[in-house]
């Protein structure tokens, strides 16, 4: 993640064939008409949260890598009902 090696069961758990990770993960959003602005302009920069997942694995005896794999925020639990 981020180009940082993260080890299975310590930083990630698989489940099916989704990976889940213990830190929040979070892609960029596109930016609008302002901040392009701003950044063509070199008022600003943009310094959001964009994390991205590659995977190495092997397949029929090839080792390959999937790049840029989508990040899925996970379902926000039910709210329960206060006592």
């Amino acid at each position: 993640m981020n180009g940082v090696r993260q080890e299975r069961g310590q930083d990630y758990e698989v489940r099916g064939r989704e990976l889940l990770f213990d830190k929040a993960l979070a892609k960029e959003g596109r930016l609008g008409p302002i901040r392009w602005l701003s950044i063509f302009l070199g008022i600003a920069g943009t310094y959001r949260k964009n994390d991205s997942v590659d995977v190495v694995y092997e397949s029929a005896g090839q080792r390959r890598v999937a790049s840029a794999l989508p990040i899925i925020p996970p379902k926000a639990e039910p709210s329960r009902p206060r006592t």
